[in-house]
């Protein structure tokens, strides 16, 4: 059994704001055998530096808090061997947070503001850190993919387009494909956190991040242009199709017309 909650959030300082930075890492987190947390729906959440806390997830991010940049560094270094296929640079996002007592809770230009530091406030916000560092890394890889698109629609033009660099242009948009279908299934950014199930005194809080980091819309966006690269790609592999089966249908035509002149050939030898 891991630490207590209580234990967890005495381990930070209340007078003064905390330092916050979100890291997606990899395309997934293996927390087995990690010290377990009382019973929560919350994620799973671990002591870090001398009075820091970290929250991890299993679709590869991971928030901390109230770490010092060489603790920070630290911590990712002990938590690499988990860390499924890492990025070769992992997105971040960096935060202030502090307490304001009975003020509304939300966004402001100071940071994020939280009535108190009980684990499940701070655990709403490091889901919707988690969730928005996450969009971050699937917006630059399918604006990567968007990128081949250009080409392989010049390609696609040109009836004698390359065949071969068309080919690797599919080949490299649909590992990008496959690894944002399988990464955005695992964050489920639309859902509600099952932690508001047990606290819904914190709903209020996540509707705030959720808005303010527009983690709905930056999602759908993203499901459109997946569609849009999808529907592009079979297109592509169809045009690619529907050619080769037309250079076999021609092979055919010219193996006929050399057959039957064959045949009249021998015939007027003959003769």
């Amino acid at each position: 059994m891991g630490p207590k909650t209580s234990e967890l959030t005495a381990r930070l300082p209340a007078g003064r704001p905390l330092p916050v930075r979100a890291c997606f890492l990899g395309e997934r987190l293996n927390l087995r055998g990690l010290p377990e947390p009382a019973v929560t729906l919350g994620p799973l959440t671990v002591s870090a530096g001398e009075a820091g806390l970290a929250v991890l997830f299993r679709y590869g991010a991971v928030v901390l808090l109230n770490l010092s940049e060489a603790e920070q560094k630290n911590f990712l270094k002990d938590l690499r061997p988990r860390v499924e296929n890492p990025l070769r640079r992992m997105e971040t996002e960096d935060v202030q947070l502090y307490v304001v007592g009975k003020q509304p809770e939300g966004v402001t230009p100071e940071g994020i503001g939280i009535t108190d530091l009980a684990l499940a406030r701070l655990q709403i916000v490091a889901i919707a850190l988690a969730r928005s560092v996450a969009l971050a890394y699937y917006e630059n890889a399918m604006a990567r993919a968007f990128d081949l698109i250009e080409p392989l629609a010049r390609r696609l033009e040109n009836p004698r387009g390359g065949g071969r660099r068309l080919r690797e242009l599919l080949r490299h948009i649909g590992g990008t494909l496959l690894v944002l279908h399988k990464m955005t299934g695992r964050v489920e950014i639309q859902d509600k956190p099952d932690l508001l199930w047990d606290h819904p005194e914190a709903e209020r809080l996540y509707l705030h991040l959720e808005n303010e980091y527009e983690l709905r819309e930056r999602n759908t966006v993203l499901e459109r242009k997946l569609a849009l690269i999808n529907q592009t790609a079979e297109t592509a592999v169809n045009l690619m199709q529907n050619r080769s089966m037309l250079r076999v249908e021609w092979y055919i035509v010219v193996l006929i017309v050399f057959e039957v002149l064959l045949s009249t050939y021998e015939l007027w030898f003959r003769h």
